[in-house]
């Protein structure tokens, strides 16, 4: 009986922190990511200590799209013309990433947004954790 409780607790509290993630939390999606770390299906992370891209979010009214961005020593970007075109859809109170590129469609559901964090689950249940860059310059 006392395990019963205890786990009904635990799952009641793991229900409760999932942040609940609002239209108006999306335009926080805009902007420069980089990957912290993937958490993989069996609950083990990788970290990423240095990314030679970053992300580019860019959201208008549930369309937009993503860009890979190389940073540059200047403090700079280099892009290219690559893009993934993105349109958010909703069900059951859930919001999904939907990418469209001409190589294929893939969808990721989106578990966190905070101004200085952003998370994603794809369909092969990998969690995706990003953190907004720390520019740097050598100028």
């Amino acid at each position: 009986m006392k395990k019963s409780i205890v786990f009904i607790f635990v799952a009641l509290l793991m229900v409760s922190c999932k942040q609940e993630i609002t239209e108006s939390d999306l335009s926080k999606i805009n902007g420069y990511w980089e990957i912290e770390k993937v958490i993989l299906s069996d609950g083990e992370a990788k970290a990423y200590k240095i990314n030679e891209t970053i992300d580019y979010f860019q959201i208008q009214d549930k369309d937009g799209f993503r860009k890979k961005v190389m940073p540059q020593l200047d403090g700079t970007y280099l892009v290219n013309n690559q893009k993934q075109i993105i349109e958010i859809s909703q069900k059951e109170g859930i919001f999904f990433m939907n990418y469209t590129t001409p190589f294929g469609k893939w969808q990721e559901e989106i578990i966190e947004i905070t101004s200085d964090k952003l998370v994603f689950k794809n369909q092969q249940n990998l969690e995706y954790h990003y953190k907004k860059p720390i520019p740097f310059s050598i100028k």
